[in-house]
């Protein structure tokens, strides 16, 4: 799967910046780790390279932006892709995910 095309897909009306203010913004594309914890909550994308959103499951879960290529050049074994999008996920509130953040 090219999750650089499902995130261009996905995030094709929310430009980096647009919902800044929100205080509860649109989350449009879930990305995970399939041999980890981390899970990428988009909610912008600058349509090139670069997202916005809420990262969980790594050292600290916060806000920020992730390159979408880096993640997509993870592999396991130098073959077998890490990262997936799930292609289940519909755009929904930021806060009706009711993810346990560890933020602060």
């Amino acid at each position: 799967m090219n999750i650089l095309r499902e995130v261009q897909k996905r995030l094709s009306k929310s430009q980096l910046y647009s919902q800044e203010g929100i205080k509860d913004p649109t989350v449009y594309c879930k990305l995970f780790d399939t041999f980890g914890s981390a899970t990428w909550y988009l909610t912008e994308f600058d349509g090139i390279d670069t997202a916005f959103g809420f990262v969980t499951g790594l050292v600290q879960d916060e806000w920020g932006y992730v390159n979408i290529p880096e993640l997509q050049a993870l592999k396991l074994r130098g073959t077998i892709p890490r990262i997936e999008c799930d292609l289940w996920f519909e755009p929904t509130q930021f806060s009706m995910l009711r993810i346990k953040a560890r933020v602060g």
